[in-house]
C-alpha cells in the first residue's frame, strides 16, 4: 500500500480503487472516519460469519455509529466509539449475548485498538 502526496491531502492507489485521504472532507475521507468505518465494517462482518456458523443468516445488517468521542487535547485523538448494528432476520436473541462476544473476540480492528479506544457494540434485531 502506498500513499502519494496531493494538493490537499494524499492518494492511495488500492487494488479495489483510488483512496482520497485529507484533514479536510471537501478533499477526501478524514483519517478518523476511516478508522471508525474500519471498527463498524469489521465487526458487522464478522456479526455475519457468526450468525451463518449458528444457521441464522441475517437477511440484512446495518452499522450506525452512534458516538464518537474525540480527545481535543490530544490531538483530537479518538477515544470511544458507540457502534450500534441493527440486525435483520430470524434471529434467535437468547443467542446475541454470544454472537457480541465472539465478535469482539475475532474482529481484527477492534482488538488492534483494545487498549486506547473504548467500543461500544450495541444491537437490536429487527
Amino acid at each position: 500500500m502506498k500513499f502519494s502526496m496531493t494538493e490537499h491531502g494524499f492518494s492511495g492507489d488500492l487494488p479495489f480503487g483510488e483512496l482520497s485521504v485529507s484533514t479536510n472532507e471537501e478533499h477526501g475521507f478524514r483519517p478518523y472516519q476511516l478508522l471508525v468505518a474500519s471498527l463498524a465494517v469489521c465487526s458487522a462482518g464478522i456479526i455475519r460469519k457468526v450468525l451463518e456458523k449458528q444457521r441464522m443468516p441475517a437477511d440484512d445488517i446495518q452499522a450506525e455509529v452512534k458516538e464518537i468521542v474525540r480527545i481535543d487535547e490530544e490531538a483530537g485523538r479518538v477515544s470511544k466509539v458507540h457502534l450500534h448494528f441493527l440486525i435483520k432476520g430470524e434471529i434467535d436473541e437468547s443467542k446475541m449475548p454470544r454472537v457480541m462476544e465472539l465478535t469482539r473476540k475475532n474482529c481484527s480492528m477492534v482488538r488492534s485498538v483494545e487498549n486506547s479506544i473504548e467500543v461500544v457494540e450495541t444491537y437490536e434485531i429487527v
